[in-house]
């Protein structure tokens, strides 16, 4: 008889700190009244390079905030950190977001504020300066611009064309 031997990928278990952005009550009007649901938004992040954001409505609060933890788990970013900072300067656009990120020289701090902050915080950037370049105070779509500025970084800035 062969025994067969179950090889197990054992794989250190990541931890993710979680940040609660924003719980709202959101209304859909209908024929037959008003619906009331809730919008969780969840920054997660190991301050190692990994980040993630999930959004996601429920009919209560502590279902809609795990709904939005099991999102943020799906939609990991993996951002390259050089030297505890952003490799070069990005500026990205969602709908009416727009966000500038520098990188800072050892030591400088995080220049940062509100939802900017937090995702950095939770990526492991300590050196980093930003600036909202928009009007808009909308929670959700500077988070998402923040996103998308961190996932154009490149590892090596070179590979960036000059624009």
């Amino acid at each position: 008889m062969v025994e067969k031997k179950t090889i197990e990928n054992e794989k250190p278990e990541e931890k993710f700190e979680s940040k609660l952005i924003e719980v709202r009550r959101v209304t859909k009007v209908t024929e037959g009244g008003k619906k009331l649901r809730f919008r969780a938004i969840i920054v997660i992040g190991n301050k190692k390079g990994k980040v993630g954001i999930g959004v996601a409505k429920g009919k209560d609060v502590s279902q809609t905030v795990e709904k939005a933890q099991r999102v943020a788990m799906k939609n990991i970013t993996e951002i390259p950190i050089v030297e505890d900072t952003i490799p070069h300067q990005v500026i990205a656009k969602y709908k009416t977001a727009k966000v500038l990120l520098k990188p800072q020289r050892k030591g400088r701090g995080l220049i940062a504020g509100g939802q900017v902050r937090i995702i950095c915080e939770l990526a492991g950037i300590k050196d980093i300066s930003s600036k909202l370049l928009s009007e808009t105070r909308n929670k959700l779509n500077i988070i998402l611009a923040t996103i998308k500025a961190l996932k154009q970084l490149h590892a090596n800035p070179s590979n960036q064309t000059n624009s």
